[in-house]
């Protein structure tokens, strides 16, 4: 079985779909620019009081410390997703906020950018692979965009790592074929539009990935 994230959730159904769907992740964006943004307080209404074995994931682009606090105190949540330009030492600082710890999103386009992962090894808890944005992008990630997916099955790097960026129910047994995934994060290709999630499309991309 490959565990999934099911990210940018922003109703209580949205969550419930993804628990009853297997999910280890559910994902909570705090980021005003995405259309997938939920306010803190918002989010902790939507995973009401918790959800079976599925841990909440509150993702993050350079945010400061004070709204780190506030998702802390609000949502408590089990991650912190840092998806911005986020330096080693604002991992380790963030870890004090998440009850389980760091998540850190690394955009890829081609191998040079593999590199950066090793900054983050051994310092984040976690290392997301996503697609690189567009240039001038208002939001680092959930555009839907891919890359080479085998680039990720030379990575030389001892902590966990889910892959990201682009997928959906037609690639991402294929996607985790060419990477070597155990762990997969999907958002915008579980949408009927940016930041509306779909049933369906959550239950076709769980049954195409692990039947």
């Amino acid at each position: 079985m490959t565990d999934i994230k099911f990210c940018g959730l922003r109703t209580q159904g949205d969550v419930l779909d993804a628990v009853r769907l297997g999910a280890r992740w559910v994902g909570f964006v705090h980021f005003p620019p995405s259309p997938r943004h939920i306010e803190p307080a918002d989010a902790a209404h939507a995973w009401g009081t918790g959800q079976g074995t599925a841990e909440t994931v509150s993702v993050t682009v350079n945010a400061d410390p004070a709204l780190l606090e506030h998702i802390r105190m609000t949502l408590a949540p089990d991650w912190i997703q840092l998806h911005g330009r986020e330096t080693p030492e604002q991992v380790k600082a963030a870890r004090p906020f998440a009850r389980k710890g760091v998540i850190k999103a690394v955009p890829v386009a081609d191998r040079a950018d593999l590199d950066a992962a090793s900054a983050f090894d051994g310092v984040a808890d976690k290392i997301l692979f996503d697609a690189k944005p567009p240039e001038g992008a208002s939001r680092p990630g959930g555009w839907g965009a891919t890359y080479d997916y085998a680039l990720l099955k030379s990575l030389n790097i001892t902590t966990p790592w889910l892959l990201s960026g682009g997928l959906d129910a037609a690639n991402v047994r294929a996607a985790v074929a060419a990477s070597g995934a155990r762990a997969v994060d999907v958002s915008s290709g579980i949408e009927t539009s940016p930041g509306e999630k779909s049933a369906a499309k959550m239950a076709n991309f769980a049954t195409a990935l692990n039947g």
